[in-house]
């Protein structure tokens, strides 16, 4: 393996700008995570229009250290709250708000620190040599692999996303038709367009993310604020015990492989890595019965694999150019506004980009854990900011940055209908994030499909003599045929599927 585009990416993040926006990037992930309902996806369409000004390689540093900063952030809320600020942390608040009841917040937050420090830095240090690898391998896929790859990505998207199969494959089937409004790329002529001229070059992804993400979240945490929340938990000492270290190492551990593992799929990430994390612990413990009464493994494995799994989320983007999650297809939205192509190019077009960025998450994980400890008074403070507040200052900010896109007002509008949209499908249990990923894979699908049709003339049956298409075909398979067979031998021994996998009850 050749280390000279490693030494080179870290030159490139030690330029002073760079190293600015990676601690810029960290802080406001961490106040946007600590915030209920705000997560890393909305945060990052929201900036969307900020970086258009910046070099691509700052840009990308910036919202990547929002990711990662945000899935500790949610950390916070969930110990002191029992309000999960980002969704990968609702494992969290199983164990580390019973702790915080005892007293023993400040143990659960910092041991949350250290976790996130390791499962990150871990998973770094692993996506350093697979990440190549992974790109030079895809190198060998054509229009028959990748139309294989997107249509297992949204299948794996509406399969393991939260909600039910159902809501998800009708949120990612929303997505697909969104997709194809505007003109063929192939003959031409609009489609669904209703004769709208401003939707012949399609719907843009940044209006959508920033209606479906950001102002569907301002709506729905508007509505809910009438509920009230609890007051925080007073927090004592922070740094664990050594005690606490030792039980902790080996629940770290699987964490961080779990996570890396996890991650890497689409549709996986932090919120599943995390429960699979969890329900891993919580079969091999001891005395299970500890567990829902502030067992610290019980962070501590989920924390590793959630910020593993934020951490090698990136290798899909970056070495295929397939986004893994929602926040990783707005991190490819950034990638397209900045003109560059993620995909098995990128590493041999813009090494400085593609290393750059993988280089800053190592300093990235050290600020976190620096600043982690001592803001954590500041961030108790924030959970008291009221949303009547915050709601009209981001809400403004959406609509300038959505009018930015294309200095038109119908970028306005799309933010407005994909919000309401968005509010309603949350509202109702719907995830949207299978929609924005169906949209981001919809256009690759579709493409990438009638390349291989022409390529194979029409005859579909020609993909047998594509191994890597034909394998990813069977894996498809395989994941619709799976659950069916849990569900049914779930069934035989009287238990729910989730049981099997370890997340349910003993």
């Amino acid at each position: 393996m050749d280390f000279a585009p490693i030494i080179e990416g870290f030159e490139v993040v030690l330029q002073p700008q760079n190293l600015v926006f990676c601690f810029v990037g960290v802080l406001v992930g961490m106040v946007i995570g600590v915030l209920p309902g705000l997560g890393p996806a909305a945060t990052i369409a929201i900036l969307l229009p900020l970086t258009y000004g910046m070099e691509p390689v700052t840009a990308i540093i910036m919202l990547a250290g929002i990711f990662y900063g945000a899935i500790y952030g949610g950390t916070v809320t969930a110990v002191l709250l029992k309000l999960p600020g980002e969704t990968s942390s609702a494992i969290t608040v199983i164990e580390g708000y019973p702790m915080g009841q005892k007293g023993e917040g400040g143990k659960a937050i910092g041991i949350g620190a250290i976790a996130s420090f390791l499962g990150g830095t871990l998973a770094i240090v692993a996506l350093t040599f697979v990440a190549p690898i992974v790109g030079q391998w895809a190198l060998r896929f054509g229009p028959p692999e990748y139309a294989a790859l997107a249509l297992l990505g949204i299948l794996l998207v509406a399969t393991i996303s939260n909600g039910t199969m159902l809501k998800s494959l009708v949120a990612a089937t929303l997505g697909l038709m969104f997709a194809v409004v505007g003109r063929d790329a192939f003959t031409g002529e609009l489609r669904y367009t209703g004769g709208n001229m401003d939707l012949a070059d399609g719907l843009q992804f940044v209006p959508i993310a920033m209606g479906v993400f950001g102002l569907a979240e301002i709506l729905y945490a508007l509505e809910r604020r009438h509920l009230g929340q609890p007051k925080p938990i007073k927090v004592d000492k922070v740094l664990p015990t050594g005690s606490d270290l030792k039980q902790s190492a080996a629940p770290m551990a699987r964490g961080g492989v779990l996570g890396f593992v996890l991650g890497i799929l689409p549709g996986g990430g932090a919120t599943v890595s995390s429960m699979v994390s969890y329900g891993v612990e919580k079969r091999v413990a001891k005395d299970p019965s500890r567990f829902g009464k502030g067992a610290i493994e019980g962070i501590a494995g989920p924390e590793t694999a959630n910020n593993a799994a934020a951490t090698s989320s990136f290798i899909p983007l970056l070495s295929l150019g397939i986004p893994a999650n929602a926040t990783m297809a707005v991190m490819f939205g950034a990638l397209m506004i900045q003109g560059i192509a993620p995909g098995p190019q990128l590493v041999v077009n813009s090494p400085e980009l593609f290393w750059g960025v993988i280089n800053s998450m190592y300093l990235g994980n050290v600020v976190l854990l620096v600043l982690s400890i001592p803001l954590i008074g500041i961030f108790v403070r924030i959970l008291y900011v009221r949303s009547t507040i915050l709601a009209p200052i981001t809400i403004l900010i959406v609509c300038m940055g959505a009018f930015t896109v294309a200095n038109r007002f119908f970028e306005v509008m799309v933010v407005i209908v994909f919000g309401i949209l968005g509010y309603l499908m949350k509202k109702f249990g719907f995830d949207p994030a299978p929609l924005v990923l169906a949209f981001v894979l919809g256009s690759l699908l579709e493409d990438n499909f009638r390349r291989s049709l022409m390529m194979f003339q029409g005859d579909l049956s020609m993909v047998t003599e594509r191994p890597i298409a034909l394998s990813i075909l069977i894996l498809f398979v395989l994941v619709i045929i799976v659950p069916v067979v849990l569900k049914i031998v779930a069934a035989r021994r009287g238990t729910r599927t989730e049981d099997l996998i370890g997340i349910g009850p003993n």
